[in-house]
């Protein structure tokens, strides 16, 4: 756009704390306005927008209006479920119909759906663009499912954990090939996963059955509105096209990295550090990582639609695989032995059983780069190597939430007690980081159902564009969440990971309705939406009361 040569753009992206969703987006106007600026004025232009000023120009998501019904057994059963509904996308549609496609597929979630009509609206209107947020409309499919479970649970008599369990997919099934078109434009496919083992390690984490049988019992006689929720989600992820990376062998022993995709807290470094330390036989601590770079790494797709560890993490898994190959190569002609010889440990190469026959990764870097002689034929100078890895589709994560909570009988306000998460996201490569993910995206997920909404005015004005007036979870409102793992390797990578980045947003509002309904069992509420609040709260039960139910 700005009539340049790619060689004469340099884009880093840095630490910005967070990234969300929203900035998925093409590109803002500004992004191409100020480099202009700069060109034109030559000299450097910063560009700071101001709280009110973001709120509007931001992209928006979360709205959506579904009118749904499912057919089942008397059993339980699921036999069939139809969808329709409408999609606000804003002003402008720049990033397509994804939101709306991602709930469509979404809905499905673990169940065993042998009849499935969806059909959607995207409507123009005249509110914010909207784009992707983190969860990118599978919020609203799992709400859509896990409502009318729920509905249908009630009025089949059936347990809520029970019609869950009786409709999941039999692991044996896979992969499963739901036929209907994902957001990558491929036909809806489940790699792998094993449900019932998940759901078990819930129950049994929240108490579900103890609580059922005594606990609810003994705290509403005490006069106490305590309710209890359970909820399962699909996470499509790790979606291509592609992603790569450079691994190189410095003569400091240190190992360099370099990507195309972009870090905003998900904890690449350590993660993508420990592929390449698994693999080279080096400290995590001499792993160099750079993001976001295009000087040090040209080709990307982006950090989006959890695909970070899957695609990037396996792309610099290959390149690492590649220059472990280089370093037994060189080693093997150094120490003139067979490379099954060697071994790969705290930074040296060693010849096994032969104490002292070593060689530093670094020296072993000088000599591969050599500043004399000729490179023999069919070999590179360094021990470096790229390599890029592109997903033939998308993996599915799983998992289940369950969630104690407690109302106030005045305020209406929601005390959350307990929150439990197990997660199947393939093979681990750092747990302290998946569950930090996990708490991210529950706390997040619990601004989306209690406490963030964007408010407009008749003409379509914003009013509540500040924090002053736009509510946010705070530490307060966020409990300590109790994770688990389930591990169902992807067989789509050979790392056999699979995403989690949203994981821990997407089936929150679901949970949310099922556990406050629970708690307000007595009033006969029937919660159909998302935001809730005190307020909503409060129309809602006096609404039920009015109906007489």
């Amino acid at each position: 756009m700005l009539g340049l040569s790619e060689t004469r753009v340099r884009v880093i992206a840095p630490f910005i704390g967070g990234g969300f969703g929203p900035k998925i987006m093409m590109f803002y106007p500004e992004e191409v306005l100020i480099p202009w600026a700069s060109v034109a004025l030559e000299r450097p232009v910063k560009w700071i927008e101001d709280r009110e000023e973001n709120f509007v120009a931001t992209t928006h998501e979360r709205g959506q209006i579904h009118d749904a019904e499912i057919a089942l057994r008397r059993d339980g059963k699921i036999l069939g479920v139809k969808d329709v509904f409408l999609h606000d996308t804003g002003a402008y549609a720049p990033y397509g119909l994804t939101v709306p496609i991602n709930s469509q597929c979404t809905l499905l979630g673990c169940y065993d759906v042998p009849n499935y009509a969806s059909e959607f609206t995207a409507v123009f209107t005249t509110l914010p663009i909207v784009t992707p947020y983190r969860g990118a409309g599978r919020q609203h499919g799992v709400f859509v499912m896990e409502r009318l479970l729920d509905l249908a649970a009630r009025e089949l008599e059936i347990d809520r954990a029970e019609i869950r369990r009786r409709n999941f997919l039999d692991p044996d099934s896979f992969p499963v090939n739901h036929e209907i078109i994902y957001q990558d434009f491929e036909p809806l496919v489940y790699d792998s996963g094993n449900y019932e083992p998940i759901l078990d390690q819930a129950l049994e984490k929240i108490g579900y059955e103890e609580f059922i049988r005594k606990t609810q019992p003994a705290l509403r006689a005490e006069g106490k509105l305590v309710g209890i929720g359970v909820v399962t989600y699909v996470e499509g992820t790790g979606i291509g096209p592609y992603e790569g990376a450079r691994v190189q062998v410095q003569a400091s022993g240190k190992v360099a990295v370099a990507t195309g995709i972009g870090s905003q807290g998900q904890g690449h470094m350590t993660s993508f550090a420990q592929i390449v330390a698994d693999q080279v036989g080096v400290s995590v601590r001499d792993v160099e990582v750079t993001t976001g770079d295009t000087d040090l790494f040209h080709w990307g797709a982006g950090t989006f639609a959890s695909r970070g560890a899957v695609v990037a993490g396996n792309a610099i898994h290959a390149a690492a695989k590649a220059v472990r190959k280089k370093i037994l190569a060189f080693a093997g002609k150094e120490f003139e032995v067979a490379e099954n010889d060697l071994e790969l440990v705290d930074g040296k190469v060693r010849v096994k059983g032969v104490p002292g026959k070593e060689l530093s990764l670094g020296e072993l870097a000088l000599r591969a780069n050599p500043m004399r002689g000729a490179v023999e034929p069919g070999t590179e100078p360094g021990l470096e190597a790229t390599d890029y890895f592109g997903p033939e589709r998308g993996a599915t994560a799983s998992g289940v939430h369950a969630m104690i909570v407690e109302v106030d009988p005045e305020t209406l306000d929601v005390d959350i007690q307990r929150y439990v998460v197990v997660h199947d996201c393939g093979e681990v490569i750092n747990p302290l980081i998946l569950d930090g993910q996990i708490q991210g995206g529950v706390a997040q997920g619990i601004g989306n159902a209690f406490f963030e909404e964007i408010v407009f005015s008749e003409e379509g004005q914003i009013l509540n564009a500040s924090f002053m007036d736009y509510l946010l979870p705070t530490a307060l409102d966020v409990p300590r969440i109790e994770s688990g793992h389930q591990v169902t390797p992807s067989p789509l990578n050979p790392l056999g990971i699979k995403g989690a980045g949203e994981a821990g947003a997407i089936p929150v509002g679901a949970l949310f309705a099922q556990a406050v309904e629970d708690a307000l069992a007595d009033t006969g509420i029937e919660i159909l939406e998302i935001p809730l609040k005190p307020c909503r709260l409060w129309e809602l039960t006096q609404a039920a009361k009015t109906s007489g139910c």
